[in-house]
């Protein structure tokens, strides 16, 4: 994990096996600030979608004893609202370094929609 101090506060970078372990373990919350078409077509499976066009620190959940992490597909908007989330006096926020991107290239699990049917499917890629 990386860290930097901006706006008073810290902003983490974690990478992909990192957020996938915390998440396994239930140690955050991870939420998807992509559009719902995309969250709709592939993401990872427990995130929540709060997308960058609707994004507003106040509605993000808040639990202390959770880290909260962003992602969105390559980590631009996910740093970005990261940003904004300091910005609005957060103390600390992280996102997913890469994105979905980077989570599909290590290989991790996600949830995808079988072309043939519409339905969610898990996509087990290791």
């Amino acid at each position: 994990m990386k860290k930097e101090m901006v706006d008073g506060g810290a902003l983490e970078t974690w990478t992909p096996e990192e957020v996938e372990a915390a998440l396994r373990k239930g140690e955050i919350v991870l939420v998807d600030v992509r559009t719902p078409a995309e969250y709709a077509f592939e993401h990872v499976e427990g995130a929540l979608l709060l997308p960058m066009a609707f994004f507003d620190p106040r509605f993000l959940p808040e639990d202390n004893e959770k880290r909260l992490i962003l992602m969105c597909g390559s980590s631009a908007r996910s740093e970005k609202m990261a940003r904004k989330t300091l910005q609005s006096g957060a103390k600390r926020i992280a996102h997913l370094e890469g994105g979905f991107g980077a989570w599909k290239d290590a290989k991790l699990d996600y949830v995808t929609t079988d072309m043939a049917s519409g339905a969610p499917v898990r996509k087990s890629v290791k």
